[in-house]
């Protein structure tokens, strides 16, 4: 069935309503945030998503990130938008279990990888971090199903991604992915630049949730069917 909503004046609405107007609507709950242009990149012109990032796209990504048990992040996403340590755990997906310099001096049991057994830096990862924040889940491809049930029997149950489009991509395709947070930003860069989602062919059915408008930026939930 669908469902009927208006567009909301971002603006209009308290940081209780926006936490309300965001909140999951079941337990795991992945969600996958991501930034474009009108015409569908996901970067600047630098390669960055932060280069077309406004002041409503960061209420929201801030809002998101306040209810979110985990983040999680591919590790290539990590190393070109430079991430700091945040203040929840964040899980990197890494098939060669690679811990982003940013990263590494993360206080104990803040940061996680999920990786596979093949995995060129797997000892050194168990060494930087310790054994139990090292998930080997599967031999030669992540599986993203055994992830989103990993995360929630440590109890966390808003599973956040932030990126990057691979990492979008792949989770579609495990099938794991609850809803997608949408930013359009009100511009134009032509250019090459990538979608928000990349990888393997996918045709997977979202439905409209929400949306949001500020100063020509638009901001909406959409549930995956």
């Amino acid at each position: 069935m669908s469902e009927s909503f208006e567009l909301q004046r971002l603006t209009d609405l308290s940081d209780d309503q926006l936490a309300q107007a965001y909140a999951p609507r079941g337990e795991p709950w992945l969600r996958v945030n991501f930034v474009s242009t009108v015409d569908g990149s996901a970067t600047g012109a630098d390669g960055l998503s932060s280069s077309i990032n406004d002041d409503a796209d960061k209420r929201v990504f801030d809002m998101l990130r306040a209810q979110a048990d985990c983040l999680v992040i591919g590790a290539g996403t990590i190393r070109d938008e430079e991430y700091d340590v945040p203040q929840i755990p964040v899980v990197v997906v890494s098939r060669r279990a690679d811990v982003p310099p940013t990263l590494r001096e993360a206080p104990r049991g803040r940061v996680l990888v999920a990786t596979v057994a093949t995995a060129e830096g797997l000892d050194e990862a168990r060494e930087l971090l310790g054994h139990e924040q090292v998930l080997v889940l599967g031999e030669d491809e992540i599986d993203l199903v055994a992830l989103k049930a990993e995360l929630l029997s440590r109890g966390w149950r808003d599973q956040l991604c932030e990126g990057g489009p691979s990492l979008f991509g792949d989770l579609l395709a495990a099938g794991v992915v609850d809803e997608l947070c949408w930013t359009v930003s009100p511009r134009l860069v032509a250019g090459e630049g990538p979608r928000i989602a990349g990888g393997p062919d996918v045709d997977v059915a979202v439905r409209p949730a929400l949306l949001l408008e500020q100063d020509g930026t638009l901001l909406g939930r959409w549930l995956v069917s």
